[in-house]
């Protein structure tokens, strides 16, 4: 049974979450506040936490921030705004995907299921290349540490930012389509907004700029390569 932390400081919608994944076979942990919800999806065994953005004392985005800092574990968050600002800076945050209230449980289930296949599915993929590290000169990816050296300096990405990283870095000089990158690091069925891809991309060329080194090129209405 997979354990989720539900996190949103109304109660109502709280409970319409947790008895409808109870039902659907899930055990739920509850959250009020962003700091509650930060220390137990720090330290207790969850599987996915269901992040409200506007909570008391922490907001969802500062929490999914904090979370991302040491964990790869599955994101969702949910907002009453349908702006495209709010939606953008949840998934360059980090987040796996995101939900606009109101929302049905229904719809909410199938999310979930749809980030732990595409978790499960990049899992076994980094199980794989473990035994990969790619050298590039001045550029050096080791997928086993999972670490970025740029330089003699270490690059710190965040863990579907590294994934995206891998996959471009596979083949230096091919051009990726969105769609491509999607299906490959965020899993075939994702429901989420596409320009995740993008997001991604920036935080990456971001690091690297850190560095004064620049390797991800933008082939306009296609979409991204990895040049050296």
């Amino acid at each position: 049974m997979l354990n989720v932390l539900v996190a949103d400081d109304d109660d109502n919608i709280r409970a319409i979450i947790f008895h409808y994944l109870k039902k659907q076979n899930f055990n739920v942990v509850e959250a009020d506040n962003g700091r509650d919800a930060l220390d137990l999806a720090l330290e207790k065994q969850v599987d996915m936490v269901i992040l409200d953005k506007l909570m008391p004392e922490m907001d969802g985005y500062d929490v999914c921030r904090e979370i991302r800092k040491v964990s790869n574990l599955p994101i969702i968050m949910l907002t009453a705004s349908g702006d495209e600002f709010d939606r953008v800076l949840g998934l360059e945050l980090g987040a796996d995907d995101y939900i606009i209230k109101p929302f049905s449980p229904r719809e909410l289930v199938a999310r979930m299921k749809a980030v732990l296949r595409r978790v499960d599915s990049t899992s076994r993929d980094i199980v794989k290349e473990q035994s990969f590290t790619y050298d590039y000169g001045e550029i050096k990816i080791d997928v086993d540490r999972r670490e970025v050296i740029v330089k003699g300096e270490k690059v710190t990405l965040r863990p579907k930012e590294f994934d995206l990283l891998v996959h471009l870095a596979k083949i230096p000089g091919n051009v990726y389509t969105r769609e491509t990158l999607l299906e490959h690091v965020w899993g075939y069925d994702f429901l989420g907004d596409i320009r995740i891809v993008d997001a991604h991309v920036k935080k990456i060329r971001n690091e690297f700029k850190k560095i004064g080194c620049d390797v991800l090129r933008t082939v306009w209405g296609v979409g991204y390569k990895f040049e050296v």
